[in-house]
């Protein structure tokens, strides 16, 4: 048996992520969605669990879009034209018109003079950050990025790699400079537009006139990079994220479409000189396959939706939704981080009792998730709640209800 003496020490880590409480556990297994019904939004349900219905708390899913019937029709027509799967990668079998189309739709609605769609965001960023650095590249990146850049920057064997405090302008100016004195031809900034565990975002304005000023001093660019997968779609006031919530612009910027927009991949925006350099280069473009066309076709009509009036008008409510459970958060005395996006962080500071509150709301027919070190901080421990355009506004005051009780009858924080 091969795996004999490796099978003790896997499971034995495991065992220890148990004790330590950071064991992510099983997963729920959904079985079926029940729609809205009278106040309530959707619900769903889990094997299991009988016919006990959840609201969904721990989606990324911002504009609720995934069942939207224009989606679903959008995806069945490319599916019947051109089948289930792509059949291969790009340039070895062609593309679909599908993919092409929707590269242009996201160049428009960024205001870029092209795009180049991924497997998923992480893959995207993976695929521009490894490509654009050379041995005399440094990579300056915010402590708090997600762990795609973490993972990228590792990949990338750049000239050097500085870590700034998160959202630190002193400190990112302080990495600029540094790059400079040791003498780099060319800087990477890379940020996280909105903070996933948080729900804060990058000051991408003061962000890049930093990066501006100091730009000269690198032959070959220093360039901000922004991965706003949270913020496309679910922040500003028409969904362009967190450029438009900061009135900024990136030098290059990746996207998902499988969170707001309800579908699956990503993306990256920029100029027609960095997408032609990328599809020579990016190894998860050219040896791993695209979505499929049923899903292109399905991203094209998200994003066609976002634009029309149903589209801002999701949008308004979510925004509605959000400052409603953010602000009822609050009002019973609970901590969150600052913001304004749909991640609303329930902030606990201790992994036993955000656990225990997650197995209370659970009992209740509520689906959160606790978020303990080490993917956050240590004694940042906290539930991250996920406001969607599903919820209603009697799902928002059921869940503020459910987490009251607690307070008040489970020994909940002061």
């Amino acid at each position: 048996m091969p795996l004999n003496r490796l099978n003790l020490v896997l499971q034995q880590a495991v065992a220890a992520l148990e004790t330590e409480g950071r064991r992510k556990g099983h997963e729920a297994v959904v079985v079926g969605v029940l729609p809205p019904l009278g106040e309530k939004g959707p619900r769903y349900l889990l094997e299991g669990y009988g016919d006990q219905p959840f609201i969904r708390m721990n989606s990324n899913s911002y504009l609720g879009l995934s069942r939207h019937l224009a989606l679903k029709q959008a995806e069945e027509e490319a599916l019947e034209r051109f089948g289930v799967g792509p059949g291969a990668v790009r340039f070895i079998s062609g593309t679909y018109k599908a993919h092409v189309d929707l590269e242009l739709d996201l160049a428009r609605f960024h205001g870029r003079e092209a795009a180049m769609i991924f497997s998923s965001a992480y893959a995207t960023v993976l695929s521009v950050v490894v490509p654009l650095t050379t041995d005399q590249t440094v990579l300056i990146s915010d402590e708090l990025n997600h762990n795609c850049i973490i993972n990228a920057v590792r990949l990338a064997r750049p000239l050097e790699k500085i870590v700034y405090k998160h959202l630190n302008l002193g400190s990112l100016e302080q990495a600029l400079q540094k790059a400079i004195e040791i003498g780099t031809r060319r800087a990477l900034v890379l940020t996280d537009g909105v903070f996933s565990m948080r729900g804060s975002h990058a000051p991408l304005a003061e962000m890049s006139a930093l990066v501006q000023q100091y730009d000269s001093q690198f032959a070959e660019n220093a360039l901000l990079v922004v991965d706003d997968s949270h913020g496309v779609g679910a922040f500003g006031p028409t969904g362009r994220g967190t450029e438009e919530y900061t009135a900024a612009r990136a030098d290059i910027l990746v996207g998902t479409l499988g969170k707001a927009f309800g579908v699956n991949g990503g993306y990256v925006v920029g100029p027609s000189s960095l997408i032609a350099y990328l599809r020579e280069t990016s190894p998860m473009y050219i040896y791993s396959n695209p979505i499929t066309p049923g899903e292109a076709a399905a991203a094209r009509a998200a994003l066609e939706l976002l634009q029309a009036p149903e589209g801002q008008e999701r949008l308004r409510h979510l925004q509605a939704m959000t400052q409603r459970f953010r602000q009822g958060l609050l009002s019973l005395g609970y901590e969150s981080f600052p913001g304004a996006h749909p991640v609303v962080p329930l902030v606990l500071r201790d992994g036993a009792l955000t656990n225990r509150l997650v197995r209370y709301l659970r009992e209740r027919g509520v689906l959160a998730t606790a978020i303990v070190y080490p993917v956050v901080p240590k004694g940042e421990d906290s539930i991250r709640f996920q406001v969607s355009a599903e919820h209603t506004q009697a799902d928002i005051d059921e869940v503020l209800g459910i987490l009251q009780a607690f307070k008040q009858n489970v020994s909940g924080p002061s």
